[in-house]
């Protein structure tokens, strides 16, 4: 999935942000030449944003919906506080073994827990409270997946939601695509949600933050 902003400017943002360590940089060249899909992958500069958010809010339980390669649960252990966790969640069984290994030789190994399987369940599995939510899985269950975590939030906690502009599709009415549809619907969902606060930034291809009134 491309970014929104011109590519000078994303290339010129990723210039201006603290660069991955060598560790994800060589996971991220991993990702772009083993994996399906490459262009999911979050990216160097809202890895970076990923990190700092779990740092600001301080927080020791996180929940990631979608784990790719595990570049994203790396970045956002970087940001963890003494005793934090991490547990993230992957459904394709390709994914999930590309993520564990990448993770398992990390030095934040013991951060991070790997479920695979149905988000749902795991959510249902878990008390919480959660402090920071990531939110990147398939797009039709966004909405879903956005009412099982609110309740177990935490009262600073924050939900974060991955690829809400969808390349700017989501102002297209005549895309008529299952994500495009289920997206533009979650933004029009959350805007109008007296329960929250949230606010979306223009930042690769759209990210947007939620917490509890």
């Amino acid at each position: 999935m491309s970014g929104i902003a011109d590519p000078k400017l994303e290339a010129y943002a990723e210039v201006c942000t603290t660069p991955p360590t060598s560790e994800l940089t060589s996971l991220q060249l991993a990702t772009m030449e083993k994996l399906s899909f490459p262009s999911m992958l979050s990216g160097p500069v809202e890895g970076r944003l990923l990190e700092l958010l779990v740092h600001a809010v301080q927080a020791r339980l996180v929940l990631e919906l979608g784990t790719f390669s595990g570049f994203s649960a790396l970045s956002m252990a970087a940001g963890l506080p003494e005793g934090g966790r991490i547990v993230t969640c992957e459904i394709s069984p390709e994914n999930a073994a590309f993520a564990r290994k990448a993770i398992g030789a990390s030095r934040h190994a013991d951060r991070i827990e790997l479920r695979e399987g149905p988000a749902l369940e795991t959510i249902a599995s878990l008390d919480g409270p959660f402090d920071l939510v990531f939110i990147d899985a398939d797009k039709p269950g966004y909405v879903h997946y956005f009412e099982a975590v609110l309740p177990k939030l935490s009262s600073h906690g924050l939900i974060v939601v991955d690829n809400t502009l969808w390349s700017g599709r989501v102002l297209d009415d005549e895309d008529e695509s299952a994500d495009t549809r289920a997206l533009a619907s979650f933004n029009d969902y959350l805007v109008s949600d007296p329960r929250i606060v949230c606010v979306m930034l223009t930042v690769r291809d759209g990210v947007t933050l939620i917490r509890r009134k």
